[in-house]
């Protein structure tokens, strides 16, 4: 989920190391926590792998230099990968990767945002049904845990469903700006 979030960033505009730190615990802040030794270690992976570019550049505030990472081609392409990948997460780890694909929903084609929205809600509808199959009655404290979980995921439905609503009005209008061109490696 890192990999994916900090490639999208960078694909935004290029960053020195802190800054993508704190871009990153801005929009994933709510869904998991983001420190030093995991960001340092992923940009130096994904520059091994070729998705992203180092350069040095002068730092005006500390008056030292700082390194400043810019995504390649093969990053864009990796980026999408990631986007369009099924993960097989826990029921939590899955929201959160939804939320974070979400955020670039706008870096993304109009096709691509309906299927993923799609994909969400048919999971969504499978966990509602599993949960209505569970019986807690025995139990107070857990009966009224899974009828706020129950709660939780009907508003997830609701706000997806809005969504899909607002995405296919979108595409029936042609109001979408979305250019392929300026998404596709180079």
């Amino acid at each position: 989920m890192l990999e994916l979030s900090a490639l999208g960033l960078l694909q935004r505009e290029p960053l020195h190391g802190y800054r993508l730190k704190q871009q990153l615990e801005l929009f994933m802040g709510s869904c998991m926590s983001v420190n030093y030794g995991a960001i340092y270690p992923l940009l130096h992976r994904l520059e091994e792998r070729g998705f992203i570019e180092c350069h040095i550049e002068d730092s005006p505030e500390s008056g030292g230099e700082r390194k400043i990472y810019n995504i390649t081609p093969q990053g864009k392409q990796q980026w999408r990968t990631l986007m369009q990948q099924q993960s097989r997460d826990s029921w939590m780890k899955s929201r959160c990767r939804f939320m974070v694909k979400f955020f670039f929903f706008s870096d993304i084609e109009p096709d691509l945002r309906l299927k993923l929205l799609k994909r969400r809600l048919h999971a969504c509808h499978s966990r509602q049904d599993y949960v209505h199959q569970q019986d807690f009655s025995q139990d107070l404290y857990q009966h009224a845990t899974w009828l706020r979980h129950l709660d939780m995921l009907n508003e997830e439905i609701d706000w997806l469903q809005e969504q899909l609503q607002q995405e296919t009005a979108r595409r029936a209008d042609s109001n979408d700006s979305f250019d392929i061109k300026k998404h596709q490696p180079v």
